[in-house]
C-alpha cells in the first residue's frame, strides 16, 4: 500500500494522510495497554492503596531489600511525575523528612511533596534545585506539623528528640554544600506526540513523556544519557553514606555506568524489581553509601 498522499491536498492534509497509519498503530497499543493494566495485580493494589501508580511498588521492593530511607532524610525525585516514588519517600522520612519532586510535565503533586516543574536537563533548572535545597527550612514540615505527627499536642511542645534532629538537619546544612540524602531517578528520555492534541488534561500535551520508544537502542542510549546526568548530580549535592537509585535501560553501556557508580559508592547492585513487566528492559541501580573521598574524574569520565 503506497502512503504517498493525493497533489491536490493542502499540506496540512498530506502530513494527515501520512500520519494516519502510525496514529492507527498507537491507538491498538493504547488498547493493549489498557487491556494489560486492568488484568494486572499491581496497578489494583496501587489503586486500594491510593498509590499514584504501580511503579510504587518497585521502590518499596529496593528499599525492603536495601534499606534506603530512614526518619529527617532529605530526598530528591527526578521525573517524579506522576509521584508515586514521592509518596514512598515522603511516608518513610516523615515526620521532619522533605522531598523534593522535579519533573518537565505538570502534575498533581501528592501531600508532602515540594516540586520544581523544569527540564532538570537545564543547568538553570539544577541550580535553583540546588539553591533550594540550600535552605534547610524550604520543604520541610513546620515544628507544629512534626509535633502533630509524633502525637504530642503543641501546648506540651516538641519532644527532645525531635528537636535534636531539627538541630542536626541545620547543622548538616551549614557545613556545605552536600546535603542530600537520597536521590532518586525515574526518568525516561521524550518521544513526541503526534496525535491527541485536542485532548486537554493537567499534563501539557506537547510535554508528555512517553516511557519507552518501542526502538531498544534508542531507549538504552537515552536512559544512559539521563542517568549520568543524575550522577552527575548527585556528585555534587549528595552526602557522604548517602544513596542513590536510578532506573536504567538494559544495553551495551550499562556496564560503563556501573563502573561509574563503582566509583562514587561503596556498593553499587542492579535489580528488576518483581513489579517490573518481564517483557520490560529496564531495571535499576543502586548505590549505597556515597565514598566521602570520590574522585570527580574517576566518577564522572566514562570509561
Amino acid at each position: 500500500m503506497s502512503l504517498r498522499p493525493p497533489s491536490k491536498l493542502s499540506l496540512r492534509s498530506q502530513r494527515a494522510f501520512i500520519l494516519f497509519p502510525l496514529t492507527l498503530k498507537r491507538l491498538s497499543s493504547s488498547k493493549k495497554w489498557q487491556a494489560r493494566q486492568l488484568r494486572d495485580r499491581f496497578t489494583k493494589e496501587a489503586a486500594v492503596q491510593g498509590l499514584k501508580s504501580r511503579a510504587a511498588f518497585k521502590l518499596i521492593q529496593i528499599d525492603a531489600k536495601y534499606r534506603i530511607f530512614r526518619n529527617g532524610q532529605t530526598v530528591v525525585d527526578l521525573g517524579y511525575a506522576p509521584g508515586s516514588w514521592s509518596q514512598v519517600a515522603v511516608s518513610r522520612t516523615q515526620p521532619n523528612g522533605r522531598v523534593l519532586g522535579v519533573d518537565i510535565i505538570p502534575a498533581q503533586p501528592p501531600k508532602g511533596l515540594s516540586t520544581i516543574q523544569g527540564n532538570f536537563l537545564d543547568p538553570n533548572v539544577q541550580a535553583y534545585v540546588q539553591e533550594f535545597l540550600r535552605d534547610p527550612t524550604r520543604g520541610r514540615p513546620h515544628p507544629l506539623d512534626i509535633v502533630s505527627h509524633v502525637g504530642l499536642s503543641p501546648e506540651k511542645g516538641v519532644d527532645r528528640n525531635t528537636t535534636e534532629n531539627c538541630k542536626v538537619i541545620e547543622e548538616s546544612h551549614r557545613t556545605g554544600r552536600r546535603i542530600v540524602d537520597v536521590v532518586l531517578s525515574d526518568m525516561s528520555a521524550p518521544w513526541y506526540q503526534i496525535s491527541g492534541f485536542w485532548r486537554r488534561s493537567l499534563s501539557n500535551p506537547y510535554n508528555r513523556m512517553m516511557n519507552t520508544s518501542g526502538m531498544t537502542f534508542r531507549d538504552h542510549v537515552g536512559s544512559m544519557d539521563l542517568c549520568r546526568a543524575a550522577l552527575h548530580f548527585s556528585f555534587e549535592v549528595l552526602k557522604a553514606g548517602g544513596h542513590f537509585v536510578c532506573k536504567f535501560y538494559q544495553g551495551a553501556e550499562d556496564k560503563d555506568l556501573e563502573k561509574q557508580l563503582g566509583g562514587l559508592f561503596q556498593k553499587v547492585h542492579r535489580l528488576k524489581p518483581e513489579s517490573s513487566r518481564n517483557e520490560s528492559k529496564e531495571a535499576y541501580f543502586i548505590g549505597l553509601a556515597r565514598k566521602q573521598d570520590a574522585i570527580r574524574h574517576e566518577v564522572l569520565t566514562p570509561p
